[in-house]
């Protein structure tokens, strides 16, 4: 499978799909989802759920040992995702599927470099091409040492998502402007994910700095479980971004039953923006 058969090329799909929804006057709704979790099988269908549901962009989790900036919820469904088989070969071969099935909203890789640095990053940027992956976000990889991904990823078509935080300095925003992103993931607190969220707390000034600092539109995350909180972020960001409250509905029934659970909240959450 090609990067570009399906529909259009991967870094161009991302960057369309953010300009579409801000074309429509509403911010992307980013579901975040752990591959493997509860099964490797059942967590193809749980994305195909949320993305008919109304999730704009996936950000599938790559299955890691030592996912440390994560909090609990997501931590449990990693741990469940490699009793399970979850690997990053899985979840590449998991996009392949979604692609087969003519799923089409953009996937960004979310995890640790260690992966995809042991798998071999000039392999894994063609592998993940192929399987038509849009981007990769990689949390423990600063921008000041990203090109060794970007490089490969950018020379096959797919992009890097760059992580800002409430502490980023002016200089750490130059260079995520430096690597034109598809979006930038604000972190809306420090911490771990799953932490509470304080509508309060975000800074509607802030998220404007970050996007004209950037060039690039802002998708905001960390503790959104809510409609409310969605509607909340939805009046100040361009995407808003919703993990450990999906990934929770995965663990509070039987596996066969995750992907309407899941489904559920994410048309709930879509209605709020």
């Amino acid at each position: 499978m090609t990067a570009a058969s399906g529909g259009a090329a991967p870094a161009a799909r991302l960057r369309a799909r953010m300009a579409a929804c801000k074309a429509e006057g509403r911010p992307a709704l980013v579901a975040y989802l752990t591959f493997g979790d509860p099964t490797p099988a059942i967590s193809v269908d749980v994305i195909e759920a949320a993305v008919k549901a109304g999730a704009d962009v996936i950000e599938l989790g790559v299955p890691f040992s030592d996912p440390s900036a994560d909090g609990p919820v997501i931590q449990q469904a990693m741990q469940r995702a490699l009793a399970a088989g979850g690997s990053l070969p899985g979840a590449l071969a998991a996009v392949a599927e979604l692609r087969r099935r003519g799923v089409d909203a953009p996937v960004v890789l979310f995890g640790y470099y260690n992966p995809p640095f042991v798998y071999g990053v000039e392999r894994f940027a063609a592998d993940a091409a192929a399987a038509g992956v849009d981007a990769v976000l990689t949390v423990d990889l600063p921008v000041d040492e990203i090109d060794e991904l970007r490089g490969p990823l950018r020379a096959r078509g797919l992009d890097v998502v760059p992580l800002l935080a409430p502490t980023s300095t002016p200089a750490r925003v130059a260079k995520v402007r430096a690597i034109e992103p598809p979006f930038v993931y604000y972190i809306s607190l420090t911490g771990v994910t799953g932490a509470a969220f304080d509508a309060a707390r975000l800074a509607g000034a802030r998220v404007d700095e970050i996007r004209a600092g950037t060039g690039a539109p802002v998708a905001v995350g960390f503790g959104i479980k809510t409609p409310a909180d969605a509607a909340a972020v939805g009046k100040l960001a361009d995407g808003v971004i919703v993990g450990s409250a999906l990934v929770a509905r995965i663990a509070a029934g039987e596996p066969a039953g995750a992907p309407a659970r899941v489904g559920e909240l994410v048309a709930a959450l879509r209605a709020a923006l």
